[in-house]
């Protein structure tokens, strides 16, 4: 089954959700902004990325720049912040067999489906 972590809000998280559905049969949708990936969760989708945690952030949101900006955090903080603030990650994630991708841009997704 394949996962997407999904903001339908966003269009990039909609393109994406769409090649999903055109290329598999199960997809299993997350809205994760209204449920939240927890800290193993998170830990384990940045681990299938091959990423730092700083690189799923989104930096140009408000909550980024107010409260957490030019201050230093360790991997695990930051995955702890992006766990309370579900709003700071990077979208849409998508998951197929132990393989992850983010969709930015949407075709990324093709390269694990």
């Amino acid at each position: 089954m394949t996962t997407i972590y999904h903001n339908p809000r966003c269009s990039k998280s909609r393109q994406t959700l769409a090649i999903v559905e055109e290329n598999t049969k199960e997809v299993n949708i997350i809205k994760y902004l209204d449920t939240p990936p927890t800290i193993e969760e998170l830990s384990e989708i940045i681990s299938l990325l091959g990423i730092k945690p700083i690189e799923l952030i989104r930096k140009n949101e408000a909550i980024w720049k107010e409260n957490f900006k030019g201050n230093e955090y360790s991997d695990q903080e930051l995955i702890e912040i992006m766990s309370q603030h579900p709003k700071l990650i990077e979208r849409p994630i998508v998951i197929n067999n132990n393989k992850a991708v983010i969709g930015r841009p949407p075709e990324n997704v093709k390269n694990i489906l």
